[in-house]
């Protein structure tokens, strides 16, 4: 026979097993959804209905700036001035922290009768419960939103690749052709080659300063500006003086973007090349039997100054002769403290035997590979590669 004292144990600890049974069931409730608005209102439907309160709502955050559902049930018309600390009657609260331990919110209760100490400990409980869904919540969301980031930068990196020549120009006694690696996803290195009416053949390789989706942008409205002047043939140097006040007037941050860039027009008939280096890389003239020839910067790279002028090199190209012209991505590459440099690219071409534009590219990309110790590319890279047959 149960003694009186026996039956008050055995209902509080009846008591206790149901106050455990029903936040395992809230518990439940609250990880079986990984929507953050349906966690909030999970969680809030569930304290009002187990501890019997009028209402309940989550405390004003930077956390819950963006929440839809922050109060269930009735509040009252001030709520929202509930700050953490307040001791108002009709009120209990639990605090939801981080997996850092920083204060997400509290979980707040409106009920008249104050709770007893297993109600407390329940909504403690319910508050901790909630705080790791809510965790599991925004961890789901950033992986949706790094998703579509990764979708747009793939559609990003397909449209920039369909920038590119999609098709290099067949010319007699010559060879051309490109190669163009992004470090991330885009780059802001741009080449272009476009036949003129006259037979001649419109080239450039340029590099936008910084590197990623804002230089690619900036390589975007580069690519304008130079097909419009190609298409209305204006000589090179007066190009890139327009070019320069086109691209310094779009204001600060479109210098901060300022572009180096290496002109060209090419004429297949009389074997001429004409050039214009805008604070670019130099680019090489290789030819059997010749010195090397580096055709230097006349001038800053495009957007950094206003009111620039440059200055056109022509070149003749012997048989048999090489151009290069290349971003300081293949160049920029260290072992060590040691950089491959221009000097080991120029002795590199010099060395390779005769070869197609396409050999010249494969020989001078392994090289700069075997010498970069690396575990990653670190910078954009883009060669054009011209062979006059000898």
């Amino acid at each position: 026979m149960l003694l009186p004292h026996d039956f008050e144990d055995t209902i509080e600890l009846q008591q206790k097993l149901a106050r455990v049974q029903s936040l395992l069931e809230a518990s439940r409730r609250v990880h079986g959804t990984i929507r953050l608005d349906e966690v909030l209102h999970g969680v809030l439907e569930i304290a009002v209905k187990e501890l019997e309160a009028d209402g309940a709502f989550f405390a004003p955050s930077e956390f819950l700036r963006a929440a839809r559902e922050t109060t269930y049930g009735r509040v009252p018309r001030d709520w929202a001035e509930w700050q953490a600390g307040d001791e108002h009657k009709g009120f209990a609260s639990a605090r939801l922290a981080s997996e850092r331990g920083d204060s997400l919110t509290h979980l707040v209760v409106c009920r008249a009768q104050p709770l007893g100490l297993e109600e407390a400990d329940f909504l403690e409980g319910l508050a901790l419960q909630a705080a790791l869904a809510v965790g599991n919540a925004r961890h789901h969301e950033q992986m949706l939103e790094w998703e579509r980031v990764r979708q747009d930068l793939e559609a990003a990196r397909a449209i920039q690749r369909s920038l590119l020549p999609q098709a290099v120009p067949v010319l007699a006694g010559y060879s051309l052709g490109y190669r163009a690696t992004t470090c991330y996803e885009v780059g802001g290195d741009y080449l272009d080659i476009l036949p003129q009416r006259d037979g001649r053949l419109m080239m450039v390789v340029a590099d936008v300063a910084g590197k990623g989706s804002a230089s690619a942008l900036v390589s975007a409205s580069f690519r304008s500006m130079f097909r419009a002047m190609a298409e209305a043939d204006f000589p090179l140097a007066e190009m890139a003086s327009r070019v320069n006040q086109l691209h310094w007037q779009e204001g600060p941050e479109a210098r901060r973007r300022y572009v180096t860039a290496f002109l060209m027009r090419l004429d297949p008939v009389h074997h001429v090349l004409e050039a214009v280096n805008a604070g670019h890389n130099p680019g090489f003239l290789v030819a059997p039997g010749l010195a090397p020839i580096q055709i230097e910067s006349s001038g800053p790279p495009l957007g950094l100054l206003p009111n620039l002028t440059y200055t056109a090199q022509t070149c003749g190209i012997p048989p048999g002769a090489r151009i290069f012209v290349y971003t300081d991505g293949l160049t920029e590459v260290f072992r060590g403290e040691e950089q491959f440099g221009e000097e080991r690219l120029l002795a590199t071409l010099c060395g390779l035997p005769d070869s197609s534009s396409a050999g010249v590219l494969e020989a001078i990309w392994q090289a700069v590979t075997e010498f970069d110790e690396g575990p990653r590319q670190r910078d954009d890279m883009t060669a054009l590669s011209i062979l006059r047959s000898a």
